[in-house]
């Protein structure tokens, strides 16, 4: 039996990596968030205090530690620069100190707004990063820490994630309720994620010794606005949706224009290819409509 530490575990991934594991006799989990949940089963751990990240970590003595935790709300992280650093550096890095020590492995998540979206191809792991944004720079250095601190680690770059929780599906759908037209930025092109396509992945590699950076997001491309309009093709809702400009919606945080990632590493090291997005955000749609 493997003993696997989650934190984020209220997350969307973290929510997908409990589903497929929590009734699988080869696993037992320690499941930890920000906050508890009201069972009693997710553990408080606020990855910024470096003496509690070692102390709940050391106490249960994993073989595999997943790192979920980050501050996502990009534009947030603007205004909140310090908050942002002491979860997505900071963190990442007493979680890989700690692994490193125990010997512990540790699959840490990071973004695709590490790049600069200057790009007009797919992004490779070889290729330089150049966050524009504060989330972006927070979450390369905790990237950092943990290549520096961890040997046994594995960090997956994944992109525009949807599960269960708060996300741009739930928005939309919330929005298309309201009945009111929809304007949706149509000039940045990236990849939508599920959440438990990519935990089917954290789940295979986790279990290989092939340490390193990953691109991990479902094959292929789209706008915003064309996955706004997916979503309401699928969930047979009729709307008014114009495509508008970034220039046109202006946030506190840059976004980059182009962040699709191509898994090379995937593919070339483990011959390993995730689902088409379009297939994957069906396979959401009709688990949504299931349950």
């Amino acid at each position: 039996m493997k003993k696997v530490f989650i934190t984020g575990a209220l997350g969307q991934l973290g929510q997908a990596l409990v589903e497929l594991m929590k009734n699988k006799p080869e696993y037992q989990l320690y499941l930890t968030d920000s906050s508890p949940s009201e069972d009693g089963i997710v553990r408080r751990l606020d990855i910024t205090q470096e003496v509690a990240v070692e102390s709940e970590i050391a106490s249960f003595f994993p073989d595999i530690i997943i790192n979920c935790a980050a501050m996502t709300a990009v534009d947030l992280c603007e205004s909140e620069q310090e908050k942002a650093y002491n979860i997505n550096a900071l963190g990442p890095k007493y979680i890989a100190k700690i692994a490193d020590r125990i010997g512990a492995k540790l699959i840490h998540i990071s973004t695709d707004y590490v790049y600069d979206g200057q790009a007009q191809t797919p992004y490779t792991e070889e290729q330089p990063v150049n966050p524009v944004s504060v989330y972006g720079r927070t979450k390369n250095e905790g990237d950092v820490f943990v290549r520096k601190y961890c040997a046994k680690s594995f960090i997956l770059h994944t992109a525009w994630v949807y599960g269960e929780g708060k996300n741009f599906v739930k928005t939309m759908l919330r929005l298309a309720d309201e009945g009111k037209k929809i304007r949706v930025v149509a000039d940045q092109i990236g990849t939508p994620t599920s959440a438990l396509e990519l935990a089917r992945l954290i789940i295979f590699l986790m279990e290989t010794d092939s340490y390193g950076k990953y691109h991990a997001t479902c094959e292929g491309s789209t706008t915003w606005y064309d996955f706004a309009h997916k979503i309401f093709e699928l969930a047979g809702k009729r709307v008014e949706l114009e495509p508008i400009t970034t220039s046109e919606h202006p946030t506190p945080a840059k976004r980059p224009m182009y962040s699709v990632l191509d898994n090379k590493m995937l593919r070339q090291t483990h011959g390993y290819y995730m689902k088409d997005w379009e297939d994957a955000f069906k396979e959401y749609m009709d688990r949504m409509q299931i349950n």
